[in-house]
């Protein structure tokens, strides 16, 4: 059993209060625009087959190359938006200047135990204590592979303010964060971060942390601008219209991170996957995409880089602008013209260490 602390706690008082007041909290649950299932659609039989008898690679065999970015951030970005990719949907934005780090994991399993469940495929970049100095933290909601324990922990030492969706606020506060460094957001609310707009918009997910405390928390995806540049995260999302409606509020989008693994078709209500990215992507009408959530961890059922191969094929055959930076590599979007497949070399390396005769 995880010790209580990992499931963190419920709001109340004051933080209950804003919970309720939202519009889409009922009957004891947040909601999403329409009804939609977190568990699985159809008959279970052959998904368990799958689990058991698949040959499918769902871990990679290969060493992952993984960069050290501190030497580019000391240096401002040129075009002044830069992102580094640390990690499934860990990422550093740095939007002229303002820096803002997303849903951050830096432990090694993404699990309320710490002797197992998922485990991380690769080092993480750098160490959390390397990073530069955040001006926010942003997290979309309250799944282990988003809101890690060890990483709180670590930040709950700094003064960093941290932007949450309503409820999880709870959470930190009840592992040593403190309440005026918390802001929490309803979807359409928004948070300044120096002369950035954090606006939490629609996603189609679910929350919830342990036995008993399913979707009473919220979940959200995130448009970050200012008058220069404008980004969005997607944070978890199932396929949804209000992405159109995102694109039409916003506007031209610089970069658009989509999550594209972890999916399943059983569970894709609640899960983009590839293709489904890419139509939440012409939803959203611009930006270069920039796949997120594949690649740390194993949380599916399909091979571990199918995301990536997958939206290899899609892109080149529909001219969609995306880019895949290798972990830790700071990229510039505006100045990367095509997609980096480096996850055939540790496919290659996979391959190529199986061929290794016994000796």
């Amino acid at each position: 059993m995880p010790h209580p602390r990992v499931l963190g706690s419920k709001a109340h008082g004051a933080r209950l209060e804003r919970v309720q007041a939202s519009k889409r909290f009922k009957d004891g649950v947040f909601t999403n625009t329409k009804k939609v299932s977190p568990g699985l659609k159809g008959n279970p039989l052959p998904l368990l087959g799958e689990y058991f008898f698949s040959s499918t690679q769902r871990e990679p065999r290969g060493v992952f190359p993984v960069l050290d970015p501190r030497p580019t951030w000391q240096t401002r970005a040129e075009t002044g938006l830069r992102v580094t990719w640390l990690g499934h949907s860990t990422l550093l934005l740095e939007v002229d200047g303002v820096k803002v780090l997303t849903d951050p994991v830096f432990g090694d399993r993404a699990s309320p135990l710490g002797f197992a469940g998922p485990k991380r495929f690769h080092k993480t970049p750098v160490r959390f204590d390397e990073l530069p100095e955040l001006d926010a933290v942003l997290i979309s909601h309250d799944h282990y592979d988003h809101l890690c324990l060890p990483t709180m922990t670590e930040l709950a030492k700094s003064k960093v303010p941290i932007v949450t969706s309503l409820g999880v606020g709870a959470h930190l506060e009840s592992w040593g964060v403190a309440a005026e460094r918390i802001t929490e957001l309803d979807w359409g609310d928004v948070a300044p971060v120096k002369d950035l707009r954090l606006t939490a918009t629609p996603a189609q997910h679910f929350s919830g942390r342990g036995v008993g405390d399913r979707n009473t928390t919220s979940w959200a995806s995130f448009v970050l601008e200012n008058g220069k540049h404008r980004v969005f995260f997607s944070g978890d999302t199932g396929l949804t219209e209000e992405f159109r409606d995102i694109g039409q509020r916003f506007g031209k989008f610089d970069l658009a991170m989509f999550e594209v693994g972890a999916f399943h078709e059983q569970w894709g209500d609640i899960h983009l996957g590839p293709h489904n990215a890419l139509k939440a992507w012409e939803l959203l009408g611009s930006g270069t995409f920039l796949p997120i959530h594949w690649g740390t961890f194993n949380l599916a059922l399909h091979a571990w880089d199918e995301p990536a191969e997958t939206l290899a094929s899609l892109v080149q055959e529909r001219g969609v602008p995306m880019v895949t930076p290798r972990l830790g590599a700071p990229i510039e979007p505006s100045r990367v013209e095509r997609f980096d497949p480096w996850w055939r070399e540790v496919a290659d390396s996979s391959a190529a260490k199986r061929l290794v005769p016994a000796t």
